[in-house]
């Protein structure tokens, strides 16, 4: 494999990852910047307090549209050049860090949730299953929609390595790339620990007082 495939494929992933499409849908559907109210972050969940939930449903489908592409894409056409999983796990990573930090929009990104989510469904379909219904038990329960986020991905690189003996054959790179966006995402949800800590945290369904 030529060795500027993989750099070109991995600048490749992280500029499509790059593409806010919280900030792009809402300047296309004529709403207000999403970093510029509610939590001010350019993710769905924001775009949602912009009143439009279509804006809201589209921005989710994009994300993660644009973190399942590059894994996709390498997994179908890279074997043919002697690329594979652990380069695919890879692309999805990057397209990860688009996200949280676009250079196309400042360097200032979202959490990476639904980005993410693409990015496992592209790896492995059990796997994202599993992530899936980790993520939904843990809301079903809890209520925090922050908590049951971060719980599923910090679970992801765990099912991946022990589920359906996996653990045998498993790439450091796929390993590594569910990893560290384990830990980004948790990172990246730090105001929302200190507001669980502390009590203060949204819950799903319910009104703040």
């Amino acid at each position: 494999m030529n060795v500027l495939m993989p750099v070109a494929v991995l600048v490749a992933s992280y500029l499509v990852g790059s593409l806010s499409f919280a900030v792009i849908v809402s300047r296309l559907m004529g709403l207000n910047d999403p970093r510029s109210y509610g939590s001010k972050n350019p993710g769905a969940t924001n775009v949602l307090r912009s009143g439009s939930k279509k804006a809201a449903i589209l921005t989710l489908l994009l994300d993660a549209f644009k973190g399942w592409l590059p894994v996709a894409l390498v997994l179908a056409y890279g074997p043919e050049y002697g690329a594979g999983a652990g380069l695919a796990a890879l692309a999805g990573l990057a397209a990860f860090l688009g996200h949280l930090y676009p250079v196309f929009f400042g360097f200032a990104g979202g959490k990476g949730v639904a980005t993410a989510v693409g990015v496992v469904v592209g790896v492995n379909g059990s796997l994202a299953l599993a992530v899936v219904l980790s993520f939904a038990i843990v809301l079903l329960f809890s209520r925090y929609v922050s908590l049951a986020s971060m719980v599923a991905a910090v679970f992801a690189p765990v099912f991946y390595l022990f589920g359906d003996g996996v653990a045998w054959q498993a790439s450091l790179p796929e390993v590594m790339s569910l990893a560290v966006m384990a830990l980004l995402l948790v990172w990246r949800h730090r105001e929302n620990i200190h507001r669980l800590m502390a009590g203060t945290e949204s819950q799903l369904g319910k009104k703040k007082a």
